[in-house]
Parts: structure tokens; C-alpha cells; sequence
């Protein structure tokens, strides 16, 4: 259950922080705010509960 959990919060950090990479280079800050949200949340989540995200 928690290798899951890894390899699914780690999915989705990385596939946020490509999201946010591209709304600011395409200049949408309202989805780059909303992205940048997101990935505070489950950096936050990860955190929580010791995961290490560094390599992510």
C-alpha cells in the first residue's frame, strides 16, 4: 500500500510541477497559480508522511 502511495504522489508532483513549468511559459498566471497551489498541497501531503521528494 505504501509503495502506491509513493509512486503516486510522486506522479503527481512531478506531473504538476511539468504543468506549471508550462503555464508560465505559455504567460497564464491563473493556471500557474492554480498548478503552484497544487504542488504546495502534496509537497505538504508528502511531507506529511515522510516522503522524500527532493529527487522527484
Amino acid at each position: 500500500m505504501m509503495g502506491e502511495f509513493l509512486s503516486e504522489i510522486r506522479g503527481r508532483i512531478s506531473e504538476t510541477s511539468r504543468s506549471l513549468q508550462a503555464a508560465q511559459s505559455a504567460g497564464d498566471d491563473y493556471l500557474a497559480d492554480a498548478h503552484a497551489s497544487e504542488l504546495e498541497d502534496l509537497l505538504r501531503i508528502a511531507a506529511r508522511n515522510g516522503v522524500d521528494v527532493r529527487c522527484v
